[in-house]
């Protein structure tokens, strides 16, 4: 939501109704603040505050693509506003996270906007774009680049528990668990509180194999934010396999030919040994991996391609995966389709393009 904002000198009303706009947004009466700023924009269209309190009414309003072309209409008037560059960026990246189009746009954003508070010496504004900057790059498992962002983000505010907690997931990510738990358990005695402390320090503990203490930390992170970490959906092994079962029957035709030598099983997480067998390593949050040479690529000279390739989903991050039996069911079967569709040679970029990212 728009903080406080200089006023420009504006003809007519136009101060006093963006301050009935303004008390629109203090009563979360979004619907309210849109229609009180469309319709000054009515008659003052390039209006900078107005174009700013519609973007944000319609951010607010969930109605998202209407709120990026707000946002842009926002920016050609105020190309510089740092508020506006940091509102459109942290929209872009927390509230259309799972758009990779809308993350690198953000993170385009947050560069720009970061130089900008650069050269005005806007400390505290460098501080909240690297932040964000680092949020995203997380968000696009560019974890190297986000920790480097994260950790300059604590140059400028040592104390952040927010650029803490981001610095710590990432650590967590690049598989340098040892590291992320000292954070973690740093993070925990400024702020006792904090939820994704206790969950991540929760992954951590069932990777070593401490199912106590991980019960115990995911029963904390759920206790403090249950609409985060709501209790995970579980299946019985035999549904488990069911569903899998189902999802390779659903699977084209033309590509199930492909399968006759691959093996496909389940697992409860990926090992130390699967995440580090690749630069940089695998997330301990993946829901599946392809083991083997795609078909395209093999070759017979290859004494490696001889072997079985192989197809492994990873049961429980499946099923924290998922809010809901139907939610899970439906992952089982796209995590099966991405892992075919690398094996039968697609990288990343063509997955997403397929929306099986």
């Amino acid at each position: 939501m728009m903080g406080k904002r200089e006023k420009r000198s504006l003809p007519g009303d136009s101060e006093q109704r963006l301050e009935q706009i303004a008390a629109a947004f203090d009563a979360e009466d979004l619907e309210g603040a849109l229609e009180k700023t469309q319709a000054l924009l009515k008659e003052a269209p390039g209006q900078p505050e107005a174009l700013h309190y519609r973007a944000a009414a319609l951010a607010g309003l969930g109605r998202q693509e209407e709120a990026v072309q707000a946002y842009q209409q926002a920016l050609e008037a105020s190309p510089e506003d740092l508020e506006l560059i940091l509102e459109m960026a942290d929209f872009l990246l927390c509230r259309m996270g799972e758009d990779r189009d809308a993350v690198e746009e953000g993170l385009t954003l947050c560069g720009r906007g970061r130089k900008l508070a650069e050269r005005a010496d806007d400390v505290e504004h460098v501080y909240e774009f690297l932040l964000l900057e680092g949020m995203g790059l997380n968000q696009m498992g560019e974890c190297t680049q986000a920790l480097e962002s994260l950790e300059e983000a604590l140059g400028h505010m040592p104390r952040s528990i927010d650029a803490q907690v981001e610095r710590a997931i990432a650590l967590f990510e690049l598989c340098r668990f040892k590291e992320s738990q000292a954070s973690f358990e740093k993070v925990l005695k400024d702020t006792p509180d904090e939820a994704w402390a206790h969950h991540y320090l929760g992954l951590i503990a069932e990777r070593r194999g401490d199912a106590k203490e991980a019960k115990k930390r995911f029963g904390k992170a759920q206790a403090l934010a249950p609409q985060e970490f709501p209790p995970p959906v579980s299946l019985a092994e035999p549904e488990f396999d069911q569903a899998l079962e189902s999802a390779v029957k659903a699977l084209p035709e033309h590509v199930k030919g492909y399968l006759d030598n691959v093996t496909i099983s389940v697992e409860d997480i990926p090992s130390d040994e699967e995440l580090m067998d690749q630069t940089p390593p695998l997330s301990p949050c993946i829901l599946g991996v392809f083991r083997g040479t795609p078909v395209g690529e093999r070759s017979v000279t290859n004494a490696y391609d001889h072997f079985p390739a192989a197809i492994v989903l990873y049961q429980r991050n499946l099923e924290r995966f998922a809010k809901t039996r139907e939610e899970l069911i439906e992952q089982i079967g796209i995590t099966v389709m991405h892992e075919v569709g690398h094996l039968v040679g697609l990288d990343e970029d063509d997955l997403w393009e397929r929306g099986l990212d």
